[in-house]
Protein backbone atom coordinates (compact mmCIF):
# COMPACT_ATOMS: atom_id res chain seq x y z
CA UNK A 1 0.00 0.00 0.00
CA UNK A 2 2.80 2.38 0.94
CA UNK A 3 4.65 1.50 -2.24
CA UNK A 4 1.57 2.32 -4.32
CA UNK A 5 1.18 5.64 -2.50
CA UNK A 6 4.82 6.58 -3.09
CA UNK A 7 4.54 5.56 -6.72
CA UNK A 8 1.38 7.64 -7.15
CA UNK A 9 2.95 10.73 -5.56
CA UNK A 10 6.03 10.32 -7.76
CA UNK A 11 3.90 9.98 -10.87
CA UNK A 12 1.94 13.11 -10.01
CA UNK A 13 5.17 15.01 -9.38
CA UNK A 14 6.66 13.91 -12.69
CA UNK A 15 3.50 14.76 -14.58
CA UNK A 16 3.32 18.17 -12.90
CA UNK A 17 6.93 18.82 -13.78
CA UNK A 18 6.33 17.79 -17.37
CA UNK A 19 3.25 19.99 -17.65
CA UNK A 20 5.33 22.92 -16.37
CA UNK A 21 8.38 22.16 -18.48
CA UNK A 22 6.42 21.64 -21.70
CA UNK A 23 5.46 25.33 -22.21
CA UNK A 24 8.85 26.44 -20.90
CA UNK A 25 10.55 24.17 -23.40
CA UNK A 26 8.32 25.52 -26.15
CA UNK A 27 9.17 29.09 -25.17
CA UNK A 28 12.87 28.25 -25.09
CA UNK A 29 12.77 26.64 -28.54
CA UNK A 30 10.81 29.57 -29.93
CA UNK A 31 13.27 32.06 -28.43
CA UNK A 32 16.22 30.11 -29.77
CA UNK A 33 14.69 29.97 -33.24
CA UNK A 34 13.89 33.69 -33.14
CA UNK A 35 17.39 34.61 -31.98
CA UNK A 36 18.96 32.42 -34.63
CA UNK A 37 16.77 33.92 -37.35
CA UNK A 38 17.40 37.46 -36.09
CA UNK A 39 21.15 36.87 -36.04
CA UNK A 40 20.99 35.45 -39.55
CA UNK A 41 18.96 38.42 -40.82
CA UNK A 42 21.45 40.84 -39.25
CA UNK A 43 24.33 39.44 -41.31
CA UNK A 44 24.91 41.54 -44.47
CA UNK A 45 24.05 39.85 -47.75
CA UNK A 46 27.56 40.51 -49.10
CA UNK A 47 29.04 38.57 -46.18
CA UNK A 48 26.66 35.68 -46.69
CA UNK A 49 27.62 35.52 -50.37
CA UNK A 50 31.30 35.41 -49.41
CA UNK A 51 30.47 32.62 -46.97
CA UNK A 52 28.64 30.72 -49.71
CA UNK A 53 31.64 31.13 -52.04
CA UNK A 54 33.90 29.78 -49.32
CA UNK A 55 31.63 26.77 -48.83
CA UNK A 56 31.67 26.10 -52.56
CA UNK A 57 35.45 26.37 -52.52
CA UNK A 58 35.56 23.91 -49.62
CA UNK A 59 33.93 21.32 -51.90
CA UNK A 60 37.11 21.08 -53.97
CA UNK A 61 39.13 18.98 -51.47
CA UNK A 62 36.18 16.62 -51.08
CA UNK A 63 35.85 16.32 -54.86
CA UNK A 64 39.58 15.69 -55.20
CA UNK A 65 39.42 12.99 -52.50
CA UNK A 66 36.47 11.34 -54.23
CA UNK A 67 38.30 11.43 -57.55
CA UNK A 68 41.30 9.76 -55.91
CA UNK A 69 39.09 7.03 -54.46
CA UNK A 70 37.49 6.44 -57.85
CA UNK A 71 40.90 6.19 -59.50
CA UNK A 72 42.04 3.72 -56.84
CA UNK A 73 38.86 1.69 -57.30
CA UNK A 74 39.45 1.56 -61.06
CA UNK A 75 42.94 0.16 -60.48
CA UNK A 76 41.64 -2.44 -58.03
CA UNK A 77 38.87 -3.40 -60.44
CA UNK A 78 41.34 -3.82 -63.29
CA UNK A 79 43.51 -6.07 -61.11
CA UNK A 80 40.48 -8.10 -60.07
CA UNK A 81 39.35 -8.41 -63.67
CA UNK A 82 42.79 -9.71 -64.70
CA UNK A 83 42.72 -12.20 -61.84
CA UNK A 84 39.25 -13.39 -62.86
CA UNK A 85 40.38 -13.68 -66.47
CA UNK A 86 43.43 -15.76 -65.54
CA UNK A 87 41.31 -17.94 -63.31
CA UNK A 88 38.83 -18.47 -66.14
CA UNK A 89 41.64 -19.42 -68.51
CA UNK A 90 42.98 -21.93 -65.96
CA UNK A 91 39.53 -23.40 -65.52
CA UNK A 92 39.16 -23.81 -69.28
CA UNK A 93 42.57 -25.54 -69.49
CA UNK A 94 41.80 -27.78 -66.50
CA UNK A 95 38.42 -28.69 -67.93
CA UNK A 96 40.05 -29.61 -71.23
CA UNK A 97 42.62 -31.81 -69.45
CA UNK A 98 39.92 -33.50 -67.37
CA UNK A 99 37.91 -34.25 -70.45
CA UNK A 100 40.99 -35.72 -72.17
CA UNK A 101 41.91 -37.93 -69.21
CA UNK A 102 38.32 -39.03 -68.78
CA UNK A 103 38.16 -39.96 -72.44
CA UNK A 104 41.40 -41.91 -72.17
CA UNK A 105 40.24 -43.83 -69.11
CA UNK A 106 37.04 -44.78 -70.85
CA UNK A 107 39.12 -46.67 -73.40
CA UNK A 108 40.07 -49.19 -70.69
CA UNK A 109 43.81 -49.30 -71.47
CA UNK A 110 46.26 -50.42 -68.77
CA UNK A 111 48.85 -47.80 -69.54
CA UNK A 112 48.85 -44.29 -70.95
CA UNK A 113 51.67 -42.16 -72.33
CA UNK A 114 51.76 -38.37 -71.93
CA UNK A 115 54.70 -36.12 -72.92
CA UNK A 116 56.96 -39.13 -73.40
CA UNK A 117 56.15 -40.69 -70.05
CA UNK A 118 54.04 -43.77 -69.37
CA UNK A 119 51.50 -43.98 -66.53
CA UNK A 120 49.34 -46.80 -65.30
CA UNK A 121 45.58 -46.66 -65.28
CA UNK A 122 45.58 -46.16 -61.49
CA UNK A 123 47.98 -43.24 -61.74
CA UNK A 124 45.90 -41.58 -64.43
CA UNK A 125 42.72 -42.10 -62.41
CA UNK A 126 44.35 -40.63 -59.27
CA UNK A 127 45.63 -37.64 -61.24
CA UNK A 128 42.18 -37.16 -62.75
CA UNK A 129 40.59 -37.15 -59.27
CA UNK A 130 43.05 -34.50 -58.05
CA UNK A 131 42.51 -32.40 -61.13
CA UNK A 132 38.76 -32.63 -60.69
CA UNK A 133 38.97 -31.48 -57.05
CA UNK A 134 41.14 -28.52 -58.02
CA UNK A 135 38.78 -27.77 -60.88
CA UNK A 136 35.77 -27.59 -58.57
CA UNK A 137 37.65 -25.35 -56.11
CA UNK A 138 38.93 -23.11 -58.88
CA UNK A 139 35.44 -22.97 -60.36
CA UNK A 140 34.02 -21.71 -57.05
CA UNK A 141 36.85 -19.19 -56.82
CA UNK A 142 36.12 -18.02 -60.34
CA UNK A 143 32.45 -17.56 -59.55
CA UNK A 144 33.30 -15.50 -56.45
CA UNK A 145 35.75 -13.42 -58.49
CA UNK A 146 33.04 -12.76 -61.05
CA UNK A 147 30.66 -11.69 -58.30
CA UNK A 148 33.32 -9.40 -56.86
CA UNK A 149 34.02 -7.92 -60.29
CA UNK A 150 30.30 -7.32 -60.86
CA UNK A 151 29.94 -5.70 -57.42
CA UNK A 152 33.02 -3.54 -57.94
CA UNK A 153 31.83 -2.48 -61.40
CA UNK A 154 28.41 -1.55 -60.01
CA UNK A 155 29.98 0.35 -57.13
CA UNK A 156 32.38 2.16 -59.47
CA UNK A 157 29.55 3.07 -61.81
CA UNK A 158 27.49 4.45 -58.91
CA UNK A 159 30.52 6.38 -57.62
CA UNK A 160 31.07 7.84 -61.09
CA UNK A 161 27.46 8.94 -61.26
CA UNK A 162 27.70 10.54 -57.81
CA UNK A 163 30.88 12.27 -58.89
CA UNK A 164 29.21 13.61 -62.02
CA UNK A 165 26.24 14.74 -59.95
CA UNK A 166 28.53 16.49 -57.47
CA UNK A 167 30.44 18.27 -60.24
CA UNK A 168 27.19 19.33 -61.92
CA UNK A 169 25.81 20.54 -58.58
CA UNK A 170 29.01 22.49 -57.91
CA UNK A 171 28.77 24.14 -61.32
CA UNK A 172 25.11 24.97 -60.66
CA UNK A 173 26.01 26.48 -57.28
CA UNK A 174 28.68 28.62 -58.91
CA UNK A 175 26.15 29.89 -61.46
CA UNK A 176 23.60 30.61 -58.73
CA UNK A 177 26.12 32.48 -56.58
CA UNK A 178 27.00 34.69 -59.54
CA UNK A 179 23.31 35.36 -60.08
CA UNK A 180 22.86 36.23 -56.40
CA UNK A 181 25.89 38.52 -56.56
CA UNK A 182 24.37 40.36 -59.52
CA UNK A 183 21.02 40.65 -57.73
CA UNK A 184 22.66 42.08 -54.60
CA UNK A 185 24.54 44.60 -56.76
CA UNK A 186 21.28 45.69 -58.41
CA UNK A 187 19.59 45.87 -55.01
CA UNK A 188 22.32 48.07 -53.55
CA UNK A 189 22.17 50.33 -56.59
CA UNK A 190 18.40 50.65 -56.27
CA UNK A 191 18.68 51.36 -52.54
CA UNK A 192 21.24 54.10 -53.21
CA UNK A 193 19.16 55.73 -55.96
CA UNK A 194 15.81 55.49 -54.18
CA UNK A 195 14.81 58.61 -52.18
CA UNK A 196 12.72 56.44 -49.90
CA UNK A 197 15.87 55.12 -48.32
CA UNK A 198 17.41 58.57 -47.68
CA UNK A 199 17.13 60.28 -44.32
CA UNK A 200 16.81 63.97 -45.30
CA UNK A 201 15.44 65.21 -41.97
CA UNK A 202 18.70 67.01 -41.13
CA UNK A 203 18.73 68.61 -44.57
CA UNK A 204 15.14 69.80 -44.08
CA UNK A 205 15.98 71.29 -40.69
CA UNK A 206 18.97 73.08 -42.19
CA UNK A 207 16.77 74.47 -44.99
CA UNK A 208 14.24 75.76 -42.45
CA UNK A 209 16.99 77.44 -40.43
CA UNK A 210 18.32 79.27 -43.48
CA UNK A 211 14.80 80.42 -44.35
CA UNK A 212 14.31 81.73 -40.81
CA UNK A 213 17.63 83.60 -40.95
CA UNK A 214 16.69 85.18 -44.30
CA UNK A 215 13.31 86.27 -42.90
CA UNK A 216 14.90 87.86 -39.85
CA UNK A 217 17.37 89.72 -42.05
CA UNK A 218 14.51 91.02 -44.25
CA UNK A 219 12.60 92.27 -41.18
CA UNK A 220 15.62 94.01 -39.66
CA UNK A 221 16.45 95.61 -43.02
CA UNK A 222 12.91 97.01 -43.22
CA UNK A 223 13.16 98.39 -39.68
CA UNK A 224 16.53 99.97 -40.38
CA UNK A 225 15.18 101.59 -43.55
CA UNK A 226 12.14 103.03 -41.72
CA UNK A 227 14.35 104.56 -39.04
CA UNK A 228 16.41 106.50 -41.59
CA UNK A 229 13.49 108.85 -42.57
CA UNK A 230 13.96 112.25 -40.68
CA UNK A 231 11.79 115.40 -40.58
CA UNK A 232 12.79 118.23 -43.00
CA UNK A 233 14.05 115.99 -45.68
CA UNK A 234 13.87 117.35 -49.22
CA UNK A 235 10.74 116.29 -51.00
CA UNK A 236 11.98 114.96 -54.27
CA UNK A 237 8.50 114.98 -55.81
CA UNK A 238 7.67 118.12 -57.91
CA UNK A 239 4.55 120.02 -56.75
CA UNK A 240 1.82 120.22 -59.31
CA UNK A 241 1.00 123.60 -60.97
CA UNK A 242 -2.57 123.51 -59.72
CA UNK A 243 -1.41 123.35 -56.11
CA UNK A 244 0.86 126.33 -56.68
CA UNK A 245 -1.88 128.53 -58.25
CA UNK A 246 -4.32 127.66 -55.49
CA UNK A 247 -1.76 128.63 -52.90
CA UNK A 248 -1.12 132.01 -54.62
CA UNK A 249 -4.83 132.81 -54.93
CA UNK A 250 -5.44 131.96 -51.32
CA UNK A 251 -2.54 134.11 -50.22
CA UNK A 252 -3.65 137.12 -52.26
CA UNK A 253 -7.22 136.88 -51.07
CA UNK A 254 -6.05 136.82 -47.50
CA UNK A 255 -3.79 139.83 -48.19
CA UNK A 256 -6.65 141.82 -49.76
CA UNK A 257 -8.85 141.15 -46.80
CA UNK A 258 -6.14 142.35 -44.46
CA UNK A 259 -5.56 145.54 -46.44
CA UNK A 260 -9.34 146.33 -46.60
CA UNK A 261 -9.66 145.92 -42.92
CA UNK A 262 -6.75 148.27 -42.30
CA UNK A 263 -8.16 150.94 -44.65
CA UNK A 264 -11.62 150.87 -43.08
CA UNK A 265 -10.09 151.34 -39.68
CA UNK A 266 -8.18 154.38 -40.83
CA UNK A 267 -11.31 155.99 -42.34
CA UNK A 268 -13.30 155.48 -39.21
CA UNK A 269 -10.64 157.17 -37.24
Amino acid sequence: MLRKLVFGVGAVTVLSGLSLLTPLGSYARTATTWLTQSASDAVPLEWEIKRARQMIGDLQPEIANNAKQIAREKIELARLQRQAKECGEQIAKTQSDIERLSSDLKSGDAKYTYAGKTYTSSQVRGDLANRFDRFKTRRETYEKLQQMVAARESSLHAAGQRMDTMLAAKSQLEVEIENLQARVGSLRLAQTASPLNLDDSHLSRTRELLDDIATRIDVEEEVATANTYQAGEIDLDEPSSEDLLDAISTYLNESEKTDSSSLTAIVLE
